[in-house]
């Protein structure tokens, strides 16, 4: 046996190896792939003039994308909240997963540039009948055989091959990318879920004391009206505050239970109750204004404009494969084992076999399939041109809307806060007419009404406040960090 494995490794190992070698040479071939040229951005070299409260663009500051988030939010139960989301967020987890398989994906795409080596044993086993036979009368041949070798292992002389994997290559990277854009996306939904869901409370705190209050002028109001002393029509219009103070009572205790389940669904797991805001807070941080710079930074910033880079480079990758089948394929099979008719003379001496089988294949006539795939491929680069653009546009739009809210964000709490000053004087004065009977009670309801309603939307600018700023964050591309990361990819595991 021994003599025979080393006659039949010195008669076909060096035969596969050549061959190998030959392979190894030829597949530094040439290429078809276009040389790859990113797009001019299609957007205006700086941000439009905002003024107000925004700092101009390009200030020297720390930008968003550097600030990780743990940094940038001060709150430690919106901190704890975004962890537990970054653990168990199923859209992350999906995320995360996707990118798992294009890594595996990838490593079937670059597994095509080498010859996958098989060991194959058989025995074959068939009867002759006399009408059949040679020989005349009825016989059992036996054959068994064991190889190893590889099979249909194509040369990528003109880099099909080489392009199929770049462009799997680039594929991950956006893959990768998108991973990042989700994540941003997640911390800065549980922030504005979790701010929203703190404002609401604190409108529901306001409707719950202007329904206590109104309730104790009702019930003093009524006493009145049993003795005499005011009208029926002060009573009703008394009692339509009530009415609507437990409407709105009732409507945001509702939007409170929405916004639990928004954060719910968002953090992936059940919420504590020690993690719950009390208050809208005035600050996010104690961090400086943060900084927009230029939109040509934009670029190497946001997750999303890489992402349709690389998938606008995989498109490049493909058009390469695409020209590439045009050409001839030279496809390589070989095997070396032994063979015998009997399973104990298998590995006898004597018994060496080799196959070494090159095949080519000319493409000749497939009724315009190769023109129109490679057509296809060129249509699918224009089509990522465009999206990738369009990308730089949306992000473009996004961070001039975000500094655009900014720069009078300031100016519409300042005034809303005056307007609540005045509307609580016109209140105080109406009410002392009122008492006085210089006026109706209407007038009353008139100014309380309205200075109930400024209250409201001075929680609702305070909100749009606290929201510009985790925009402003997430548009610049903010909310990615190392040790994100790797809460992330623990919760992959």
């Amino acid at each position: 046996m021994r003599a025979m494995i080393s006659t039949t490794r010195r008669a076909v190992y060096p035969a596969l190896r050549s061959t190998v070698l030959a392979a190894a040479v030829l597949v530094a071939g040439c290429s078809f792939m276009p040389t790859y040229e990113r797009p001019s951005p299609p957007v205006p070299a700086d941000f439009p003039e905002v003024g107000g409260d925004a700092p101009a663009a390009g200030i020297a500051a720390q930008p968003a994308a550097e600030i990780d988030w743990r940094q940038f939010y001060a709150d430690e139960r919106l901190r704890r909240l975004i962890e537990l989301a970054l653990a168990n967020n199923r859209d992350l987890r999906v995320a995360v997963l996707n990118i798992e398989q294009a890594r595996a994906l990838y490593q079937i795409q670059r597994a095509e540039l080498f010859p996958a080596i098989n060991a194959t044993g058989s025995g074959n086993h068939q009867r002759v009948p006399e009408t059949t036979s040679p020989t005349g009368s009825t016989y059992t041949s036996h054959t068994y055989a064991a190889n190893i070798g590889f099979a249909a292992y194509e040369l990528d002389l003109f880099g099909r091959i080489r392009s199929l994997n770049q462009q799997a290559l680039e594929q991950y990277f956006a893959t990768a990318e998108a991973r990042r854009s989700t994540q941003i996306s997640l911390i800065a939904e549980v922030a504005s879920v979790y701010f929203t869901l703190a404002a609401d409370q604190e409108r529901l705190k306001l409707a719950q004391g202007t329904l206590k209050s109104e309730t104790e002028t009702f019930e003093l109001t009524q006493k009145r009206f049993e003795i005499g002393a005011t009208s029926n029509l002060v009573l009703r219009q008394a009692q339509t505050t009530v009415e609507a103070a437990r409407v709105d009572v009732a409507r945001f205790r509702s939007q409170v239970m929405l916004d639990r389940n928004a954060l719910a669904l968002l953090v992936g797991a059940p919420l504590p109750a020690e993690l719950l805001p009390d208050t809208l807070a005035d600050e996010l941080n104690a961090l400086g204004d943060l900084p927009a710079g230029l939109p040509s930074e934009l670029l190497q910033r946001r997750p999303d404009i890489l992402q349709a880079e690389y998938l606008l480079r995989a498109s490049n990758a493909s058009i390469g494969a695409a020209r590439a089948a045009f050409f001839p394929r030279i496809a390589l099979t070989a095997a070396a084992g032994s063979a015998s008719l009997t399973l104990s003379d298998l590995f006898s001496s004597g018994s060496g076999t080799w196959t070494f089988v090159p095949t080519v294949s000319v493409p000749i006539f497939n009724a315009g399939a190769l023109r129109a795939n490679l057509d296809v491929a060129r249509l699918q680069r224009d089509i990522d041109v465009a999206r990738y653009e369009r990308s730089i546009q949306t992000a473009f739009r996004e961070v001039a809307d975000a500094l655009a809210q900014r720069a009078t964000i300031g100016e519409q709490l300042a005034a809303q806060q005056a307007l609540i000053g005045a509307n609580a004087d016109s209140f105080e004065l109406s009410r002392a007419r009122f008492d006085k009977g210089v006026d109706s009670y209407l007038s009353v309801l008139v100014f309380q009404r309205a200075l109930y309603n400024s209250q409201q939307d001075l929680i609702g600018i305070r909100l749009s406040r606290l929201a510009n700023a985790v925009t402003l964050y997430k548009v610049l591309g903010g909310g990615w960090s190392e040790a994100a990361q790797q809460a992330v990819a623990a919760s992959g595991r």
